[in-house]
């Protein structure tokens, strides 16, 4: 048993006491204190040395194995995992922006790779430039590529790809590529892609939710035309295509503009959340009421939007990551329609 395992327990921090084990074993292992393949303290043994609670400590654990940290063994107790630190697979990650949507995608990826990769995140910002700066540095240096493709053009407007970007993904062997997020632009080859499709997506979310949209009179997008980081445009030829299929008397905004001309019975489909923010202060300003007199439908879940009752159309961001980590560990090249869903919530 390791006689090397050092848990550190700051009873003033505000971080959960399970955590604190959580990181100083994995501390531990990064430090060389505590090798792979070596035993450590049983929960009862953990929870005594420790003046701990042993639901804290069992947590911990529980963590731990779900991230393939530990194993335990039958009638021995618990083990550093054996698995080859060395022998694990290499993993470039490379995204179009910082946001929350996708260090959520990111994260939900990391903890689906366990210890079985090494993952290094780089991000681009929709610049062209530097998603093939990136590239042309990383080649030949990883055992998988993961990418998303977004880029801005000239007009801030939003592209999937220009022929150099196709040019420098070519170079990526197929079986280590794995397309996120987008369709898939024109690329030879065989390889793997989970992607959402914008236009049939929140088509297809919004006519879930048609009967709560009938109740109010006008629908209104708010789509920043141009933007660092642009939205695909094909989210505003999918929710056109809804509006008039089901007759639906509609408007298409850039922003949320200061001292909206809001009307009753209105209703708004948010992208950016500085948007949703404006919209929802306007609204209280006015003395308005969210989910009768206005309506609002947010694009993508955050667990801010979930606490505030905020409807949303969105991706499911955890099967996105997983799915990831999924085709990556068991060698798949299939193409996915990402889940997409309609979530209601008192702001409809």
């Amino acid at each position: 048993m390791s006689d090397t395992l050092e848990i550190h327990i700051n009873e003033n921090s505000r971080v959960p006491k399970y955590k604190q084990i959580v990181d100083s074993i994995l501390n531990g292992i990064d430090g060389g204190q505590i090798k792979i393949g070596e035993k450590i303290p049983s929960i009862n043994e953990l929870s005594e040395s420790c003046f701990l609670s042993r639901d804290t400590v069992e947590k911990a654990y529980k963590e731990l194995r779900k991230r393939q940290i530990i194993e335990s063994v039958k009638g021995k107790g618990y083990y550093i995992s054996r698995i080859n630190k060395n022998d694990s697979i290499n993993i470039f990650f490379l995204i179009n922006k910082p946001s929350t949507y996708k260090m959520m995608i990111y994260n939900y990826f990391v903890n689906a790779i366990g210890t079985k990769g090494n993952v290094e995140m780089y991000i681009y910002h929709c610049d062209e430039t530097l998603f093939i700066n990136s590239l042309k540095k990383n080649l030949g240096g990883f055992d998988y590529y993961v990418i998303m493709p977004h880029f801005r053009d000239e007009q801030s407007k939003h592209t999937s790809s220009t022929q150099e970007v196709l040019d420098i993904i070519e170079q990526i062997p197929k079986n280590k590529l794995l397309l996120l997020d987008n369709t898939k632009p024109n690329i030879s080859g065989e390889y793997g892609s989970i992607f959402q499709d914008f236009e049939h997506d929140i088509y297809n979310a919004l006519e879930e939710g048609l009967d709560k949209i009938k109740t109010y009179e006008k629908i209104i997008l708010v789509y920043p035309d141009k933007s660092i980081h642009p939205y695909p445009f094909r989210i505003v030829r999918g929710f056109e295509k809804f509006c008039k299929d089901f007759k639906l008397d509609y408007e298409i905004l850039d922003e949320i503009y200061p001292d909206m001309e809001l009307q009753d019975k209105d209703i708004f489909i948010t992208i950016r959340e500085r948007d949703l923010v404006n919209l929802v202060k306007q609204i209280r300003q006015k003395n308005l009421k969210l989910g009768e007199d206005i309506g609002i439908i947010s694009y993508n879940e955050t667990p801010l939007k979930e606490l505030l009752g905020i409807t949303v159309i969105t991706t499911d961001f955890k099967a996105m990551g997983e799915s990831a980590a999924y085709m990556i560990l068991k060698n798949k090249k299939e193409s996915v329609n990402n889940v997409f869903k309609f979530i209601q919530r008192e702001s409809l």
